[in-house]
């Protein structure tokens, strides 16, 4: 009995996925997380659902699977809990062929789940649809095409001088120019303070411990008292529990002399978005773009003296030869040999940059000999697919027009 009340459920509930990336914010409103809602919820009430249950991930690009909402949901598909799954369109479960063809193709019908892909015009109780193979190859060709755009974009913009990544904790975007950081006093001072007990003698540990017992907001505490919003899942714990890792984060960061460091990681391909760390020569270092909150011979002197710098040795391999001697005028700290990247490298800078033009041209130009065989192969599928219906629908009127109403009776059956 209990048997027979759980399959009775499950055939009258269905799982509504909803799915929004930053890349589907350029497609409009409709593609919102409310909108979607609305949209999947009026069509599963029609066919018949009574129980709808919503899974989503917002701000998710769908070149991952490895997405909360849509891991939970599998899981209690998995547990044989609803018998159908609705979405807007293919591209919401996700923008990796193999992977959603071996979901359309293997797992829903293995576990005997209806497929509803409301846009896209796909209902597996109404049959196979032929086309949705070529969708999914094309959902994954506009996620490789934007990644391929946003590559190219960021190399220019970040030789450029502009920040490639959110602004540390010190510092927030200026309102009046995005691209440009200006100062968070309120957690300038934290940062400042972090450094001054650096020099004072104090471990990170102790740092981290005497800032817990002043009450002073964890970065991503603060940040959530200030409603900005930053990647990452951050784990339950009380907003003052500060972690050793926090305070040497902030005390290897450039960016509080007042740099902009790009390209410090990286990516191996857009299906794989785990941030690498760069060799330290790829970089490409800005000094003095914004107002600083540590001066420069402050962050080397914590840089020195927790072991993470070396004297500087000029271009043939040799320590300089003012090294330990000179000291400054006003603060009796030993003065360090240092140069300006941008400056000092002026000719290879531009030789990586004429070289970097040149791909750029040749993607262009590859894109320009591409795009037209690809609109003409999109333009004669669209006309395949138009005659067929056309075939389709002349065949269903000379049926009717030849057997009478006992044809019109088999389809109603």
């Amino acid at each position: 009995m209990k048997q027979s009340n759980n399959k009775k459920s499950r055939d009258v509930t269905a799982f509504l996925y909803e799915r929004l990336s930053r890349d589907d914010n350029l497609e409009g409103e409709s593609y919102s997380i409310g909108n979607q809602k609305k949209l999947l919820a009026k069509v599963a009430k029609e066919k018949g659902y009574t129980n709808l249950v919503h899974f989503l991930d917002d701000g998710i690009s769908g070149v991952t699977m490895d997405r909360p909402g849509f891991v939970e949901m599998i899981c209690q598909l998995e547990q044989g809990k609803a018998a159908a799954v609705f979405v807007k369109d293919l591209s919401r479960l996700g923008r990796n062929y193999i992977e959603v063809g071996r979901l359309t193709e293997e797992f829903f019908p293995n576990h005997d789940i209806r497929l509803v892909a409301v846009s896209d015009n796909i209902d597996t109780a109404e049959g196979e649809n032929e086309l949705a193979p070529i969708r999914n190859l094309f959902n994954e060709w506009y996620a490789r095409d934007i990644s391929k755009k946003r590559r190219i974009s960021n190399k220019i913009k970040g030789n450029a001088g502009e920040p490639m990544g959110q602004p540390p904790y010190g510092y927030i975007k200026d309102p009046n120019d995005p691209k440009h950081w200006i100062v968070d006093d309120e957690a300038a001072q934290v940062v400042r303070r972090v450094y001054s007990m650096t020099l004072e003698g104090f471990g990170t540990e102790q740092i981290a411990a005497q800032l817990e017992k002043d009450d002073v907001l964890t970065p991503r505490a603060y940040w959530l008292t200030k409603g900005i919003k930053r990647p990452g899942k951050g784990k339950q714990q009380p907003p003052t529990k500060w972690n050793s890792s926090t305070i040497t984060k902030i005390l290897s960061l450039q960016e509080y002399c007042g740099d902009i460091l790009n390209f410090k990681t990286y990516s191996k391909s857009y299906k794989n978005k785990k941030r690498i760390d760069n060799d330290r020569e790829n970089w490409v270092v800005f000094q003095d773009v914004h107002e600083a909150i540590i001066e420069r011979a402050v962050y080397e002197q914590v840089q020195q003296k927790r072991g993470k710098i070396r004297k500087r040795r000029t271009n043939n391999g040799e320590h300089n030869m003012f090294s330990g001697l000179l000291v400054c005028a006003d603060c009796c700290n030993n003065l360090h040999f240092h140069f300006n990247a941008v400056w000092d490298h002026t000719e290879k800078l531009r030789e990586q940059y004429a070289a970097e033009l040149k791909k750029v041209t040749q993607l262009q130009k590859q894109w320009a000999l591409r795009k037209p065989v690809l609109d003409a192969h999109c333009l004669t599928l669209q006309k395949e697919i138009l005659r067929l219906e056309q075939e389709v629908d002349a065949l269903v009127m000379e049926k009717l027009n030849g057997d009478g109403g006992s044809f019109a009776h088999e389809i109603g059956t």
